[in-house]
């Protein structure tokens, strides 16, 4: 039975990578358990109600892998290959639908709902690359970190996945300078 979906918000998207994929959590020593319950992110990824319901922490953090990918492409060319294998893969394809009083609205469609989640993240970030580019996403740059961001500012010159990461690095910085000073 196909499904039909839109694209998920951009903050619940890296909040899915950064929450379920295996690399962020390692890397800052989160181990093992995800930080966002299933039904906070289901909630969030405004998916239609049958693929929430059958979200499981293994589909989540299969979805968050995926999508890591494509954050940490070595460049341009390489985020673009991931991202479409992972389009073609999860088997997406655009339709129209009609709404009230016969207006119509794109949406996407996949066969499986196993395959929604990617394929409505993998949408949300194509839309978003093609905007605004490839330099526009990333891995935080901070210590100890691999969280995703997408830099929604109006410079472009985002770096890190949050303030935190950001202060943390500039204190690390800022210290390191000074006990070179004081040698």
């Amino acid at each position: 039975m196909a499904v039909t979906f839109t694209e998920v918000p951009l903050a619940t998207l890296t909040e899915l990578v950064n929450g379920w994929g295996t690399l962020p959590r390692l890397e800052d020593g989160r181990g093992g358990a995800p930080h966002l319950p299933v039904s906070d992110i289901a909630a969030h990824l405004e998916l239609p109600a049958t693929v929430s319901a059958a979200l499981t922490p293994e589909a989540l953090a299969h979805a968050a892998d995926r999508l890591h990918e494509i954050f940490s492409a070595r460049d341009a060319d390489a985020c673009a290959q991931s991202l479409t294998r992972l389009l073609s893969d999860s088997g997406v394809r655009p339709v129209v639908e009609t709404g009230a009083a016969g207006t119509l609205h794109a949406a996407w469609s996949a066969d499986d709902v196993d395959h929604v989640l990617v394929g409505a993240a993998a949408i949300t970030l194509r839309q978003y690359l093609v905007a605004h580019g490839f330099a526009r996403i990333g891995i935080c740059t901070g210590g100890h970190c691999a969280d995703v961001y997408i830099d929604q500012s109006p410079g472009g010159r985002r770096r890190f996945c949050s303030v935190t990461c950001q202060n943390r690095t500039r204190v690390a910085a800022f210290r390191s300078r000074r006990a070179l000073a004081a040698d």
